[in-house]
């Protein structure tokens, strides 16, 4: 067994056991020729137990090949350095037991002999608190993920919540203008209503009262002129009442249609029959071309309200010696009826409220009329898979236009 002389020995004796590392000093064959009371205690060895032995016996046998092979090489050099840098370094106690360490290589020389002085600490304790910080990290790197898995449910139900109370808040905003809406228009009502009913009545009254004065023969013709007055505003009431009762059928989703084929002529005579009793002094209808073969399937009479609305609105709002023009065309699947008149026309900014309930445009405002006829035509279009459109220019007329289907596809 080889080892370092005395007087190297007491010098190295002085300094290891100064320090609390271990140290371990091997020859240039790897031969252990001293260590230190720590070494000894840290490996596991009894007092000078170790010198001797081969460095081996403190590496881990699966580090042995590729360890004797750098620290081979290692001898031969003659600056310090730290050993395994980049990677963990493990020992072997004399139980086989591997615990984590750090050492430091410094070769010297005495007497021209080559020798390392291995400084080793170790790190067990400072390794395992890493890995407790390492678990710690992981434990918490999970628990921010799930706290912001857990947050991002909360905003997204937050954001739910929200939305529902929006969307309440809307449903109940949209309830409160509806009911404003509806008052307004109840209000309205009653007074349309009142002022409607309440001037053709006067007349009906008016006219009987002074039929009863004309008892003699020779002035039949002033009673027959109070019951064309008498006729007139009744039909205007029944017209009337039988909007409302369009109104509140469309309203209550009541209405039911009645689909029959029918020839088209049958219902435009029976219109403009009736429109020639409200003519003014002057005015005609011009009676529309080659109708005479067109038959349709559809709802009778929601065709005839709806041209009757159409064309008394011709005539109310257009001139004396005007002319009220009636256009029909068929393709394909659709009929098309044009009325057009040479009246007052309907004010540009007003157009777009033409078809709301109760609308009346300013230009209109002093003639008789409910407002409520071209929306219950667009309603029975609607319902029906037609259609009503117009054309307006203020005081050079208007037109309007219905769009009906003729096939049975409707029913």
């Amino acid at each position: 067994m080889k080892s370092i002389g005395v007087k190297e020995s007491n010098i190295f004796k002085i300094l290891s056991e100064a320090i609390s590392e271990g140290i371990i000093i091997v020859n240039h064959e790897l031969e252990i020729v001293a260590s230190n009371e720590a070494a000894d205690k840290m490996f596991g060895y009894e007092r000078h137990e170790l010198v001797g032995k081969n460095l081996n016996v403190l590496i881990p046998r699966k580090y042995h090949k590729t360890h004797n092979a750098d620290a081979r090489a290692f001898v031969g050099k003659k600056d310090p350095r730290q050993m395994g840098h980049g990677r963990d370094l493990y020992g072997r106690r004399k139980d086989d037991s591997v615990f984590p360490v750090e050492a430091g290589l410094n070769p010297f020389l005495i007497e021209g002999k080559k020798f390392v002085m291995t400084l080793v600490t170790d790190i067990s304790v400072r390794k395992n608190q890493e890995e407790q910080i390492r678990k710690l990290n992981v434990e918490l790197e999970q628990k921010i993920e799930e706290r912001t898995l857990a947050l991002k449910e909360s905003i997204e139900t937050l954001k739910a919540e929200v939305a529902k109370r929006k969307e309440a808040e809307l449903q109940i905003s949209e309830a409160l203008r509806k009911e404003r809406e509806l008052g307004e228009l109840k209000t309205k009502f009653l007074s349309l209503v009142s002022h409607e009913f309440k001037t053709p009545l006067s007349a009906i009254l008016t006219s009987a009262t002074l039929i009863q004065k004309y008892t003699k023969e020779e002035q039949q013709d002033r009673r027959e002129k109070h019951l064309k007055t008498i006729n007139n505003k009744v039909k205007y009431l029944d017209n009337i009442l039988n909007d409302f009762l369009s109104v509140e059928r469309l309203e209550s989703g009541k209405t039911t249609f009645k689909f029959e084929t029918f020839p088209l002529s049958k219902v435009v005579n029976e219109v403009i029959y009736s429109a020639n009793m409200l003519l003014k002094d002057g005015q005609r209808i011009v009676y529309p071309e080659n109708i005479d073969d067109i038959s349709l399937h559809f709802d009778e009479k929601i065709l005839e309200l709806s041209l009757t609305n159409l064309i008394n609105n011709a005539v109310k709002y257009s001139p004396e010696h005007s002319v009220i023009d009636i256009e029909v065309t068929q393709k394909d699947d659709f009929l098309t009826i044009k009325i057009k008149d040479q009246g007052r026309g309907i004010p540009e900014k007003e157009q777009k409220y033409i078809f709301n309930r109760y609308f009346r445009a300013e230009n209109a405002l002093l003639d008789q009329g409910t407002g409520i006829g071209l929306n219950i035509v667009k309603g029975y279009m609607d319902s029906l898979n037609g259609s009503i459109s117009f054309e307006s220019e203020e005081n050079k007329g208007s037109t309007f236009t219905l769009t009906i289907p003729t096939n049975k596809l409707t029913e």
